[in-house]
């Protein structure tokens, strides 16, 4: 058996797979709320508990973190989960932790076309390095260096990188922004879930559009991030301006992780956020901003530009991993 797992900040999942003849069967998976749990190590011992797991042979595990001597401090977590203590809760010593994004980039590898969404369709096909970046409760970004023959999946914490603004508009929102943030501005800040209502409320106090009668109504909503995205389908004036923002932020540092990656076997986009705001990166928008580095732009326009539809890349990759590196 292999327990393969995919750890945020607002969800884990854990997945367990029997390999027989060089398949992987899924045999149970299931997800839990983090924030509900103390530790990693609380989940595992209820998965294992509630689901009778047994006999595990190895585990992989992608967590929104960096990994540093096998141990892992979770970015939007107060978790530390380390590799030697899961050697011991799961009676392996068959352990390996990977950073989400790494997991999601190997897992790119096992899926099939219909999968994704090509929305630089004119791309040329070239086998090269690729970029994986993804959005969700926070930014993660990796790249599949290509050696010739295989693809090895690197981690990066480049979420966190310095946010650098395309235009007027947002030369004021970086301006805006240092007033909460007086330190550091990471693209991660915008280029997140929190980051579409942010971006919001930017508009807002600027006075880019009246708020509509319909925010105002679900204004007390949990989750305001999607409740701007589904104003903006409904043509919401300041939604649209905020998705558009969005998507260009975003863009542009796809853009700059393809460049710093030379990622000429192409980008994929992966993470929670992209498939409900599939109308708005298939616009042109976000390859407009991707492609906008100047002598290079022919380059990027080159590139495929492909949004991951499948939620479960992640412990795809994991369990992957864990066949390609332990067998």
């Amino acid at each position: 058996m292999i327990l393969a797992g995919d750890i945020g900040g607002t969800k884990t999942n854990l997945a367990l797979y029997k390999y027989n003849d060089g398949a992987l069967e899924l045999q149970t998976q299931h997800q839990f709320v983090s924030q509900n749990y103390q530790s990693f190590t609380d989940v595992i011992q209820e998965f294992i508990s509630s689901y009778s797991v047994k006999d595990i042979e190895a585990v992989c595990l992608g967590i929104a973190g960096p990994i540093i001597n096998g141990i892992c401090k979770t970015t939007n977590l107060p978790w530390v989960i380390d590799s030697k203590e899961l050697q011991k809760v799961c009676s392996t010593s068959k352990v390996r932790l990977l950073n989400d994004l790494e997991a999601t980039a190997y897992g790119m590898l096992y899926l099939n076309e219909d999968e994704f969404v090509d929305i630089n369709p004119s791309a040329q096909k070239t086998q090269g390095n690729k970029a994986v970046i993804a959005a969700g409760t926070g930014l993660g970004e990796a790249i599949l260096f290509y050696d010739g023959q295989n693809y090895h999946p690197i981690g990066s914490e480049g979420g966190h990188c310095d946010f650098a603004p395309l235009n007027s508009l947002q030369d004021e929102l970086l301006v805006w922004m240092r007033k909460r943030h007086p330190e550091h501005i990471s693209v991660e800040r915008l280029v997140s879930g929190i980051g579409i209502y942010t971006i919001y409320e930017f508009l807002k106090e600027r006075n880019f559009k009246e708020e509509s009668e319909m925010m105002i109504e679900i204004s007390k909503a949990n989750d305001k991030n999607a409740m701007v995205t589904q104003c903006a389908l409904k043509n919401d004036p300041l939604c649209l301006e905020t998705m558009k923002v969005f998507v260009e932020i975003y863009g542009a540092e796809a853009g700059n992780l393809a460049l710093k990656s030379l990622s000429l076997g192409g980008v994929y986009i992966g993470g929670g956020i992209a498939p409900k705001i599939l109308p708005f990166l298939s616009d042109g928008t976000f390859l407009k901003a991707f492609a906008a580095k100047g002598r290079f732009k022919e380059t990027l326009m080159n590139m495929q530009v492909k949004i991951s539809l499948n939620q479960d890349t992640a412990l795809l990759g994991a369990v992957h991993f864990a066949v390609d590196k332990f067998r």
